[in-house]
């Protein structure tokens, strides 16, 4: 492959990288005050990043010995990665209107950093890409999540997620050097050959210790343990980050792993699979239920939304992949509408409230709002005809098809379960008396936008996009196989 080529398969990620590096230059040399700046480049460095992607290869190339490959499959999550990242930087001086000196021009910088983590992660054959990308995405996020240096709260998720995600990097990389002593290459396609011979014990342990750092970067039970404290904890703006974008990057490298990686090994893989798509459902609805911050309110039903999108990958099947995709574009755009209406919620004096009793008779003083809000839980909840019912409908077709109705019964059960506490947020919005909090009304704009744009996406005209993503997504699965 000549230089040209080469080049043009990484191109999101050479844009991406330059940008960060020459915005980090300038909010050195130009301080602070050009961090609204800073945040508007970067949001066009994303939006190159992803125009470039038109034109990639659909069927996939690889370079750098087969490590990196850039598919239809990482194009498709590529997209899905930037405009989340994009909304996270745009909602950012909304979140820091109250305290100038918390917004750091770095901030943007920071996101991209992580975005070519992401990038690298969804298009990584080889463990070792594997690995760096994830640590790439990794060593920003921790910086992201204390974002709020003089905030106790942002400390503390700060340092929880760091010590956590050292110890889940940890049993990654204990679970990598297993599969390589064991199958002698660090090649997806190398551990299915091997893999195809037998899968003995030592494979086993590594099949299992690298599932388990990739669960944790989804936050899948059991190891969830970071999730409530650190979406509570972080800046909004970051918490809306980590809602969507590491989690699509993670899941979409987890399919990747399974399928190309472990795919001689379906039966054992499957097993870790399911019982953490049982438990992440079964938790995140039960553990929900009890919560009077909406932000851990969010984190549960974030880890209840993993167990629904891994019953996706159970099958290990084209259409299982596909619906994979479908439930995380949905997912993407219904959860960072729900955290800008959160951002919304401001007392008269500025100050950001973060409790579910706050919203009480919201409906009178700002109808909008509530109205968006209620579309974001119903939609969360499955409930038709809005369009997240979509999301869950194509995971659980995959699983009849693929032979696992019992767990598609499962699935739609606690389902039922999870829908009490997102109809208590619209119980409290429209039929609670006004409580003793007042909301501020809405000065910005571009999250008035955002939030409407996110709205009718979770509303039932979002059926009308269902031909266009099913076509996407089936052909952005089929790049897999």
């Amino acid at each position: 492959m000549d230089y040209v080529s080469s080049f043009a398969l990484y191109r999101p990620e050479e844009i991406l990288a330059v940008g960060a590096i020459v915005l980090m230059l300038v909010s050195a040399w130009a301080g602070d005050k050009a961090a609204p700046l800073i945040g508007w480049l970067s949001v066009g460095v994303l939006a190159i990043a992803g125009i470039s992607l038109i034109g990639a290869p659909i069927s996939g190339q690889s370079d750098f010995a087969g490590m990196f490959h850039a598919d239809a499959f990482g194009g498709f999550a590529k997209l899905l990665i930037y405009a989340a990242a994009a909304v996270a930087i745009l909602i950012a001086p909304g979140f820091f209107v109250t305290d100038r000196e918390a917004m750091r021009a770095e901030f943007g910088v920071l996101i991209l950093l992580a975005v070519v983590g992401m990038s690298i992660m969804v298009s990584a054959t080889d463990l070792l890409t594997l690995y760096i990308g994830l640590e790439l995405n990794s060593l920003a996020s921790y910086v992201l999540a204390a974002f709020l240096r003089r905030d106790g709260r942002s400390a503390e998720a700060g340092l929880k997620y760091f010590i956590l995600g050292a110890l889940a990097s940890g049993i990654l990389l204990y679970g990598i050097s297993l599969l390589y002593g064991f199958s002698g290459t660090t090649s997806f396609a190398g551990i299915a050959v091997a893999m195809k011979g037998g899968v003995g014990i030592g494979l086993l342990f590594g099949l299992v210790f690298v599932l388990a750092g990739l669960a944790f970067k989804v936050s899948a039970v059991p190891f969830h343990m970071w999730t409530p404290d650190v979406y509570e904890g972080a800046p909004t703006p970051v918490t809306a980050f980590f809602a969507s974008a590491p989690k699509i990057a993670a899941m979409v490298l987890t399919v990747r792993f399974a399928i190309q990686a472990l795919g001689p090994a379906t039966g054992q893989w499957q097993q870790i699979v399911i019982f953490c798509a049982l438990a992440s459902t079964v938790f995140g609805a039960v553990a929900a239920v009890g919560q009077t911050n909406i932000k851990r309110l969010l984190a549960y039903s974030s880890i209840n939304n993993v167990g629904f999108i891994l019953f996706g990958l159970v099958p290990g099947s084209k259409i299982g992949a596909a619906s994979v995709l479908f439930y995380l574009a949905i997912y993407a755009a219904v959860t960072l509408g729900s955290l800008i209406c959160v951002l919304q919620m401001r007392t008269k004096d500025g100050q950001p409230t973060e409790q579910i009793s706050a919203l009480a008779g919201l409906s009178r003083s700002r109808p909008g709002l509530s109205a968006a809000f209620a579309i974001f839980m119903f939609s969360t909840a499955g409930i038709p005809p809005f369009f997240g019912f979509m999301g869950k409908w194509e995971v659980f077709s995959a699983l009849v098809i693929g032979g696992f109705w019992p767990l598609a019964l499962i699935g739609i059960a606690t389902s039922v379960i999870g829908a009490f506490y997102y109809l208590k947020i619209v119980k409290t919005l429209y039929f609670d008396a006004p409580g003793d909090v007042e909301m501020a009304p809405s000065r910005s704009t571009t999250e008035a936008v955002l939030i409407t744009m996110a709205a009718l996406f979770a509303s039932p005209l979002g059926y009308l996009l269902i031909p266009v993503m099913d076509s996407a997504t089936l052909s952005a699965a089929s790049s897999l196989f």
